[in-house]
């Protein structure tokens, strides 16, 4: 491998040499990747929200890689192939245009008014779409999810009501959820973060007392 290149480059030639040489890597299609990549992504989640700075640079790695490996598959296509290049390409364009208080002769002094632009380059680039819903993955979490639809859908319903304090089915159960997402979203909170650093004290809480378990025993 070609020591001159900068560290990027390298990565590229790395998983370019790994796609040829590897019988495994050789095999893996773009679906085979969704769950490294979602898997990928949440250690990253945790890296920032819990880990060290090691953690961190190492988690930014393993999803770079991912990138690289999604990009490579792509270069591959037979009808319509793109590499790396094309996705930096792409990127570096599309922020450019939702950055004109940045890179053009627009204004903005306050994180308002950069959403402001940013929100209308988006819907000139997004101008075929249908419904506000439109590019809402339902892949997300469940939370997440009712993040991001309620963000998006406060111009055509109305918010939910208020939680139920005792559902009494699985359906109620889902409204006093909705409802608490919006709760958290009025407030400015991440209910998918709450709920996932508050699991992690769970977690804290259980192994303490497996461990003081273990010592009496």
């Amino acid at each position: 491998m070609d020591t001159d290149l900068d560290p990027l480059r390298r990565a590229v030639a790395t998983m370019q040499a790994v796609r040829e040489r590897c019988v495994w890597s050789a095999r893996i299609s773009h679906r085979d990747l969704v769950p490294y990549l979602q898997e990928e992504a949440a250690e990253l989640v945790d890296a920032v929200e819990a880990g060290t700075r090691d953690d961190l640079r190492e988690e930014l790695g393993d999803l770079l890689w991912q990138v690289l490996f999604h990009s490579q598959i792509a270069a591959e296509d037979g009808d319509d192939p793109f590499d790396i290049d094309d996705v930096a390409r792409a990127l570096t364009e599309k922020m450019v245009r939702r950055h004109p208080h940045v890179f053009g002769d627009a204004v903005a002094t306050t994180p308002e008014e950069v959403l402001v632009h940013w929100n209308a380059a988006k819907a000139a680039e997004k101008s075929a779409r249908t419904s506000v819903l439109d590019g809402v993955s339902p892949h997300m979490p469940s939370l997440a999810l009712a993040q991001k639809m309620l963000g998006r859908v406060g111009a055509v319903i109305d918010s939910p009501l208020p939680p139920s304090p005792s559902p009494a089915s699985e359906e109620e159960l889902g409204d006093a959820l909705l409802a608490l997402v919006a709760a958290a979203r009025a407030q400015g909170w991440d209910a998918e973060r709450a709920l996932r650093e508050r699991l992690r004290g769970v977690e804290v809480e259980v192994r303490r007392a497996e461990s003081h378990a273990d010592g009496v025993a």
